[in-house]
């Protein structure tokens, strides 16, 4: 072989390898825009995520705060309960005293008649 097809063979290897080194680094260079839109969709969707977990913790301590509300209501229910039958046990023993007074009083009130002489006892006339 001549030297100068031995410089023809080696420039066109050397041009080809220049092109080869040009189209890679074209290639990586889109692949990398690509990638860079991936990492900016990937933060996009990290970010809505982030925005939904806040509004879902947002609500769960609104429900605890509802059921702590509900269970406030229904102890103060059962306290009201309690209270109730407490006072109407009350007023239930108000009243057996006041009948037990009503009737001390009539029972005064006949000895009182059968001790007067200007009272007829007899049924005619009686309180």
């Amino acid at each position: 072989m001549d030297a100068g097809l031995i410089w023809t063979i080696v420039i066109i290897v050397v041009v080809i390898l220049i092109v080869a080194a040009v189209v890679v680094f074209l290639m990586r260079r889109k692949g990398g825009g690509r990638a860079e839109a991936h990492r900016r969709q990937a933060e996009s969707i990290r970010a809505e995520a982030q925005k939904h977990d806040l509004e879902a913790r947002e609500r769960e301590a609104e429900a605890l705060r509802v059921q702590a509300d509900a269970q406030r209501a229904k102890a103060e229910a059962q306290e009201a309960q309690v209270r109730a039958e407490r006072l109407a046990a009350e007023g239930d023993q108000r009243q057996s005293a006041a009948e037990e007074i009503r009737s001390r009083a009539n029972s005064t009130f006949r000895k009182a008649d059968e001790v007067d002489p200007d009272v007829d006892t007899s049924g005619k006339n009686r309180r």
